[in-house]
């Protein structure tokens, strides 16, 4: 084996490596020795809140999603919802006027304009001192909403997000519990990062921000939950995630759906990171950046690394074929498995294949992700990954 072949082999299994496993580490060693006072918390009081559900034709959930997050714990007299109807031609803002006396108001948009520019609408109507975004089909736990909000009581802090729980539904088969296992694994590592000292990202489906942070304007093709970390790290403040701020979040109906839901995730994500770029560097965001450039840079860069892994086998064929074309087999096979399940599998094998064929499907959902960022392919309007509630 030549030093080429084994470079080309060693460059996606250390950039895995790195990205999902040395970097927690790092952040578990680091956060042992990191000592942070608690914040006083016995004379904080709730402050108002303004909570958004950004919808696109959602009639067919909205009325228990109002009722479900009417029925959170928190001051009724300091809670103000705002539904922010993205062009819907649906029943959906007839039903959002349905609550306006349980302190619920509208904001409807004319024309289809995407999430966030729904989200910069909200602006207008904004009237607490903390902005909580909900999605119409998560469900935040009973006492998620004062958890979330109270992280406030440290100055320190500029958002808080929730700990997403990937969980299953009746029309979600068993073969999508690989995203199950991968959040949960985020959100482990999102709490390591939040004892070091700032997550780099929150949830898109149930994070609060200040007020004082919320963007106006931000641009509608990027992804103003992820941006939200980065704008607080701007302005001096930090991103934690909240252990007892607990969402349940259905899983996608399958790979399919999840697929495309990545692809375009990412996609805005790498447009974000280059808009806030400068956030990148080390010698002016010290720790920030460099858990920056692990937690996102590094995991996305991971897809790009896998056709010089390719290149890499081709180059052990020659010189080692039984074992090279056994190894790109397995590849292939646990590829082949995913797509051919689709994320509808329930059979035993199909659940242990379950982490493996969502990361495939993740990879490969990061390659065509990086190539429409490079052709600086914007999405900012798109069909929300319908999750069943």
């Amino acid at each position: 084996m030549t030093i080429l072949t084994f470079a080309l082999l060693a460059i996606p299994l250390l950039s895995l490596v790195y990205a999902y496993l040395a970097y927690p580490a790092v952040l578990w060693c680091v956060g042992r020795l990191v000592k942070r006072t608690p914040a006083r918390r016995e004379s904080f009081e709730l402050p108002t809140i303004t909570i958004t559900i950004p919808v696109h034709n959602e009639a067919s959930i909205l009325r228990q999603t109002l009722d479900h997050i009417l029925s959170l714990e928190y001051p009724p007299d300091r809670r103000h919802v705002l539904v922010i109807s993205d062009g819907s031609t649906d029943a959906t803002e007839a039903i959002a006027r349905e609550y306006a006396d349980r302190g619920v108001a509208l904001i409807a948009l004319a024309r289809r304009a995407g999430k966030t520019a729904a989200e910069n609408a909200a602006a207008a109507g904004l009237r607490g001192e903390i902005v909580v975004n909900v999605d119409a089909t998560a469900r935040p736990s009973k006492g998620a909403l004062r958890a979330l909000v109270g992280a406030f009581a440290d100055p320190t802090v500029g958002v808080a997000s929730g700990r997403d729980l990937s969980v299953g539904a009746s029309a979600a088969s068993e073969g999508t519990t690989g995203e199950s296992k991968y959040v949960g694994y985020e959100m482990w590592v999102r709490a390591l990062e939040t004892r070091v000292g700032s997550i780099v990202g929150a949830s898109g489906c149930f994070y609060a921000i200040r007020r004082s942070l919320y963007a106006e304007d931000f641009p509608e093709a990027l992804s103003r939950d992820f941006a939200s970390a980065l704008i607080a790290r701007e302005h001096g403040f930090r991103a934690v995630s909240v252990d007892d701020a607990v969402c349940l979040v259905p899983r996608a109906k399958s790979l399919d759906a999840e697929f495309r839901r990545k692809a375009r995730t990412m996609q805005r994500g790498l447009a974000t990171l280059w808009y806030k770029r400068e956030l990148l560097n080390p010698r002016k965001h010290g720790r920030f950046a460099l858990m920056l450039l692990s937690h996102k840079l590094f995991r996305w860069l991971v897809p790009l690394t896998l056709p010089v892994g390719l290149v890499g086998f081709a180059l052990l064929a020659t010189v080692w074929s039984v074992v090279a074309w056994l190894l790109a087999a397995g590849v292939v096979l646990m590829g082949v498995s995913a797509l051919a399940r689709r994320g509808r599998s329930t059979s035993a094998l199909g659940r242990r294949l379950a982490l493996p064929s969502y990361l495939v499907m993740a990879n490969a959902a990061g390659i065509v992700a990086w190539w429409d960022a490079l052709r600086r392919q914007q999405q900012p309007v798109w069909e929300p990954t319908r999750r069943p509630v």
